[in-house]
């Protein structure tokens, strides 16, 4: 049988007859059209080689920022692209210093950064827990503390290292990221930060569970912040809304702010989680009320008790602001220790 490939009706004969209408009618001229159809396609692969370069972070580092942020994580959270960070001087780990690290966006221009720092509570006021975060507990975590929101999140360092150090990521540029991915980012930089440090009894696992954001209310005057026995004054003038977390693990919070926009925010917080500051020693307390110990300088705004053996920190902050609605600064208090301690099984503390 005869073979088509070489006819005028074969590929050959085909290619042949292109390279004619298009002027390559010499052999050397049909080589130099060979070459460059080569060198074509070689650049394509070139061209897809650097463009898969940009997009993805399959040629660039597994982690970043002296290998306390992984490059796989980060790529969870704000998305793929080639992931780098720029020079700084200090050491996150020690908290001397910030890391900015960078996914690339390529020829769409889309870049995103997130700054990761070490962070450290000298008390609760000192949290990095904003009004509407969604905070995450050890008891559903497997050991993992937490909180986020927005473009924010922060974690605990484990168990293990010392009280108060948690890893910060802040995201910059380009859509909010999703709140889990961006929370399990902080939770992966503290376990890391934690092995560069020497510390931890056991790695972090990957979180899994966040709790719902506080739901805002109006001040409940029977039975403030959902705790009965709270109870205050009311006034025909002076509106009050209230917006409290849900549970207590690591910390339950309330924000009471007044309706009038000149009005400052108040709030009354329980700290479960002894991880959360240091452990105050006896030198730095004072009696306050009942078994409850003042901690810290003034203004005397935070209170510690003992629960069930581990350490739980009561907190009234900016107590000024809430001159309309008890008749003194001592009776809030008695208040919150009374009904707070009754709400997390802590009693009696007065």
């Amino acid at each position: 049988m005869e073979d088509k490939n070489g006819s005028a009706n074969g590929p050959v004969g085909r290619m042949d007859a292109a390279l004619d209408r298009r002027g390559f009618t010499t052999r050397g001229l049909r080589v130099r059209a060979g070459v460059m159809a080569v060198a074509a396609v070689g650049l394509g692969v070139a061209g897809w080689a650097l463009l898969a370069d940009d997009m993805t972070n399959r040629f660039g580092p597994d982690s970043v920022c002296d290998e306390v942020v992984s490059s796989r994580a980060v790529n969870e959270a704000l998305g793929s692209g080639k992931v780098s960070a720029e020079p700084y001087e200090g050491n996150v780990s020690r908290g001397t210093a910030v890391c900015t690290v960078q996914v690339a966006g390529g020829m769409f221009g889309d870049d995103r950064n997130i700054r990761v720092s070490l962070g450290e509570s000298k008390d609760v006021f000192h949290l990095p827990i904003p009004p509407g975060a969604r905070t995450f507990a050890a008891s559903a975590n497997g050991g993992a503390v937490g909180a986020v929101r927005g473009d924010e999140a922060w974690a605990l360092l484990p168990e293990g290292c010392p009280n108060g150090l948690w890893a910060r990521v802040t995201a910059y540029s380009g859509k909010e990221p999703d709140p889990l991915k961006l929370a399990r980012l902080a939770v992966s930089a503290a376990d890391r930060i934690a092995d560069q440090r020497g510390c931890g009894k056991a790695p972090l696992p990957v979180l899994h569970e966040l709790a719902p954001a506080a739901t805002e209310r109006e001040l409940d005057g029977d039975a403030v912040c959902g705790l009965p026995g709270v109870s205050v004054r009311r006034s025909p003038d002076k509106r009050y809304r209230e917006a409290v977390t849900v549970g207590s693990d690591p910390l339950w919070t309330c924000e009471i702010t007044p309706e009038d926009a000149h009005g400052s925010t108040s709030s009354l917080v329980i700290a479960t989680e002894s991880r959360l500051r240091p452990e105050a020693t006896e030198r730095d307390t004072r009696p306050a009320f009942g078994r409850a110990r003042w901690v810290g300088s003034l203004p005397r705004d935070e209170i510690v008790v003992t629960c069930h053996g581990r350490p739980v920190y009561f907190r009234i902050g900016a107590i000024r602001h809430l001159g309309h609605l008890f008749s003194t600064s001592d009776e809030a208090w008695k208040q919150f220790l009374t009904a707070g301690g009754q709400a997390i099984g802590c009693e009696p503390i007065l």
